[in-house]
């Protein structure tokens, strides 16, 4: 039986970019052995989209509001990436890691699956 999903970021900079997703985003983790952090994430939901073109993977990390969630992390000194982008689904904004790795914002504007 599946009991949860494992997401994978490749990383230029693997410690940079697990430091940061302690200390910035301050995501709970255990020590696999020898450093190697493996986060805890918030509850999570799929989405199945039609590809245009090649098939491909995303990560977005959920939040209620992506305004606020932008603001905190310029608190902390995190700007984001790229422009945002609004739909009637939702809206979307980019930060980056600390080795350039682009990490995606959603909010949401439709129901979610992960209260279920």
């Amino acid at each position: 039986m599946i009991t949860g999903t494992h997401a994978i970021l490749y990383s230029t900079d693997a410690e940079a970019d697990r430091d940061f997703l302690r200390d910035v985003l301050g995501f709970p983790h255990v020590d696999a052995g020898g450093g190697w952090l493996i986060f805890q994430l918030p509850p999570a939901e799929l989405g199945v989209h039609p590809a245009e073109g090649e098939p491909t993977s995303e990560l977005y990390l959920m939040c209620d509001d992506l305004d606020a969630t932008l603001a905190e992390l310029a608190a902390k000194g995190v700007q984001p990436v790229g422009e945002r982008a609004e739909a009637r689904w939702g809206v979307r904004a980019w930060v980056a890691l600390p080795s350039g790795t682009r990490l995606g914002l959603y909010e949401p504007r439709h129901p979610v699956a992960r209260g279920l």
